[in-house]
């Protein structure tokens, strides 16, 4: 059983490999050598799977899971952490914004202070924009006041997880694997590294696109809150009370000539749109939920292996 096994989603990723790859051997050079990194790859268009097999000739602690399809990389990430035969498993991303340097701290964490789960904590996030660091920040702020579990804010997969978490992290069904959620809801001592996140190395996500990023945070409400259910009946009865209220005001105003007006078609229609807006996006939530529910009773795999390289 290795020390460590650090586990990397890649998809398309041949422009930043060579360099994660240098760094990140370098730091565990200097931490352990027993390890093993376990590449978690969704089928590339670019070199990555033939760059990766090339630097496994050289290290067999290099291993390689390469999916069917492309799953994403909650899935990747959950795959990588299911073959993970280390006493302790590292999630980090292949862009160089995570930067290896911190395993050493993290490791010494570990294995030293007892912490079993390390988490990173951005300080800045270089390289985001105002609109994507406020959304990331709004998003947070949501969750964790919604949430059934604390998230810590600004925080990402990038992790350190003793193989007991690990452990009871696999005992977990649920077909959208939330991890920073997940690894809040089993709990253990953790531990808060505050680090200045980096831009991209070659300055384009490929997992992690904007609407990635939506898509996963948005994954987290549902999965972790059933707040938006609630807030769909108080905005229901919020707009119910309105009418009602309006509707009083307009008898009253009539009768007693506070103001003369006219109620034609513009102001219906208004009104019109703006509850059929409010029905629709309330049955979106509602969907979102139902949707849940039946993808989870479908029991379908998160990831298929097509080919396991380094797994004996």
């Amino acid at each position: 059983m290795p020390e460590l096994s650090v586990v990397v989603p890649v998809y398309n990723e041949e422009n930043t490999l060579a360099a994660f790859l240098a760094r990140l051997r370098a730091v565990l050079a200097g931490v352990t050598e027993d390890y093993e990194i376990i590449f978690a790859m969704d089928p590339s268009s670019d070199n990555t799977e033939s760059m990766i097999l090339a630097a496994r000739a050289g290290d067999a602690r290099i291993k390689l899971l390469r999916f069917s399809r492309r799953f994403g990389q909650p899935a990747a990430t959950w795959a990588g952490l299911a073959h993970a035969a280390g006493r302790a498993a590292l999630v980090i991303d292949c862009d160089l914004q995570d930067p290896p340097e911190l395993i050493a701290e993290m490791r010494r964490l570990w294995k030293d202070e007892g912490y079993q789960v390390v988490i990173p904590q951005r300080r800045s996030r270089e390289g985001e924009n105002f609109i994507k660091r406020a959304i990331a920040y709004s998003g947070y702020w949501f969750i964790n006041k919604t949430a059934t579990v604390e998230i810590p804010r600004n925080t990402g997969d990038f992790r350190l997880l003793d193989a007991r978490v690990v452990e009871e992290l696999m005992k977990l069904n649920e077909s959208h694997g939330f991890l920073r959620g997940l690894t809040a809801l089993v709990g253990f001592k953790t531990k808060l590294v505050p680090f200045d996140r980096q831009p991209r190395a070659d300055g384009r996500g490929k997992y992690n696109s904007f609407t990635g990023s939506l898509t996963i945070g948005f994954n987290g409400v549902v999965a972790f809150s059933g707040s938006l259910l609630r807030m769909m009946g108080v905005a229901g009865f919020a707009m119910a009370a309105l009418a009602v209220f309006s509707a009083i005001a307009m008898i009253l105003a009539k009768l007693f000539g506070w103001m003369d007006f006219a109620v034609g078609l513009t102001t219906l229609g208004v009104l019109m749109l703006f509850l059929t807006g409010c029905q629709l996006t309330c049955m979106g939530v509602l969907g979102a939920y139902i949707g849940r529910i039946y993808e989870e009773s479908k029991r379908r795999p998160k990831y298929i292996v097509e080919r396991a390289v380094g797994f004996d």
